[in-house]
């Protein structure tokens, strides 16, 4: 899928831990909305780079690393049909999640997080986010 000049494109990434029992997911919560960390790209931002400083804005994780190279999966086109969320997937070793205050805000953008298995991953996700779920756990599971 391509985004046109007049979508938006949000860049994120799909971080995952390697436990003893398995890939545990982050998955981040506003309001009722669960999600990966990802955001709008600055002026002259690769996707890339605005999926890594959006991650470390709103976790506070800065250790990825990109062990299945750049690959990434898009959303197909939502609210309203003005925005597709571009998805990376990094590894990380590291566990624990800060919010920090987004000055914009005036506070965290997310009030929960979780580090799921994909079961509960899948049960948790928007329906718009199920094909780029499914497509990072088969990369994952490779």
């Amino acid at each position: 899928m391509s985004v046109s000049d007049k979508m938006i494109l949000s860049a994120g990434i799909i971080v995952v831990r390697k436990e003893e029992d398995g890939w545990k997911y982050l998955f981040l919560r506003a309001f009722r909305n669960w999600d990966f960390p990802k955001g709008e790209m600055e002026p002259g931002e690769s996707p890339l780079k605005a999926a890594v400083r959006e991650t470390r804005e709103e976790t506070g994780i800065t250790e990825l690393h990109f062990r299945w190279g750049e690959v990434f999966q898009e959303t197909a086109p939502y609210n309203r049909g003005t925005k597709i969320a571009r998805y990376y997937l990094a590894q990380t070793p590291e566990n624990q999640v800060v919010f920090a205050v987004n000055p914009q805000i005036g506070g965290p953008e997310h009030h929960e997080y979780r580090w799921l298995p994909y079961p509960a991953l899948e049960k948790l996700s928007p329906p718009r986010l199920l094909p780029v779920i499914r497509w990072a756990r088969g990369v994952v599971d490779g």
